[in-house]
């Protein structure tokens, strides 16, 4: 299957010099991390990986942004090439399979077997 990049899929695609984003806006944020994240982030940094923390996150947060939008791509190219989008009986069956928060709801009580 080919995968063909669409104009907001390359957006997506930061231009990096010595690993600092050029010509970009930034908004300053607050997150929460796990302390043993932000300890590996820190030991990664203060080893050369990362210029600092900031960057580190900021490369995440692109990767997992290039990679949501690879696979959202990948599934509308499968989909058509399957028969179209799901039927609302499809969704609901994936988003049961998929989503945590869906298994917990409909798990049911009862008697042990």
């Amino acid at each position: 299957m080919q995968c063909v990049r669409s104009p907001r899929l390359s957006a997506l695609i930061l231009r990096r010099s010595h690993g600092m984003v050029l010509s970009m806006a930034t908004t300053k944020i607050t997150i929460t991390l796990q302390d043993d994240q932000v300890e590996a982030i820190r030991a990664l940094v203060a080893a050369g990986r990362s210029p600092n923390v900031s960057a580190f996150v900021q490369h995440a947060v692109g990767v997992a942004l290039f990679d949501a939008a690879g696979w959202r791509e990948m599934l509308e190219d499968a989909l058509q090439q399957t028969g179209g989008p799901l039927t609302k009986k499809e969704r609901d069956w994936a988003d049961t399979l998929l989503s945590p928060e869906r298994k917990k709801r409909g798990v049911r009580k009862g008697k042990a077997a």
